[in-house]
């Protein structure tokens, strides 16, 4: 019986003295591990955020604004309603190069047209049926554009230059501000071209 006990006593010992086996549960919180894709998804999710960012960046930047109705004054133009400018103004392109065609608060000058920018800015303006100019006459330089003869009278002040087809059986004007290149005349050009026979030139008389 006393070795009995012994025994029992030694199995007791030597299975306190053992160390006891780590289970998930007794793990410290700072050991804790997180699955391969869950941390992926972590990494990933600021990057889309910044995507879509940028995406609704650009979208935003490439859509175009709605442009303000252009405000004309009148000016002279007892040809208006004549039948060149009637059979002109339908054949005018809506754009002429980055300038597209504006809408007009009502009541406009009859027989004009205008182009703006998308984003805006300094229009080019036609006007058809007006007077000969004061300042063209037997002494004005001419530039023939495409067909078209063309008087031009210099704005310093508002930086852009009035363009007179001189040719035609009214008077054209184009105004068109600086830096906007030569495709808006040469495109206007052509369509005074196609619609509108050329005719003999009547200048002025010279200045005394």
């Amino acid at each position: 019986m006393a070795a009995e006990s012994s025994d029992r006593d030694s199995s007791d010992t030597a299975k306190s003295a053992a160390p006891a086996e780590s289970t998930p549960e007794s793990s410290t919180p700072g050991s804790r591990q997180y699955s391969p894709a869950l941390i992926a998804t972590a990494v990933a999710l600021p990057i889309v955020l910044v995507v879509a960012v940028l995406v609704l960046a650009v979208l935003a930047r490439n859509t175009p604004t709605e442009r303000e109705p252009l405000v004309l004054g009148p000016v002279p133009a007892p040809a208006a309603t004549g039948p060149a400018c009637t059979d002109l103004l339908p054949a005018l392109p809506t754009e002429l190069g980055d300038f597209t065609k504006s809408t007009l608060v009502e009541p406009s000058p009859p027989a004009t047209r205008a182009w703006q920018r998308a984003d805006g800015g300094d229009p080019i303006v036609l006007r058809c049926g007006l007077d000969r100019p004061l300042e063209f006459n037997r002494a004005s330089a001419l530039q023939v554009v495409n067909g078209v003869q063309w008087f031009e009278a210099r704005d310093q002040a508002a930086k852009a230059s009035t363009w007179f087809a001189v040719d035609r059986d009214t008077y054209i004007a184009l105004t068109v501000p600086d830096g906007s290149g030569p495709t808006p005349l040469q495109a206007v050009s052509d369509t005074i071209t196609a619609k509108l026979p050329a005719k003999p030139l009547d200048p002025g008389p010279l200045p005394n």
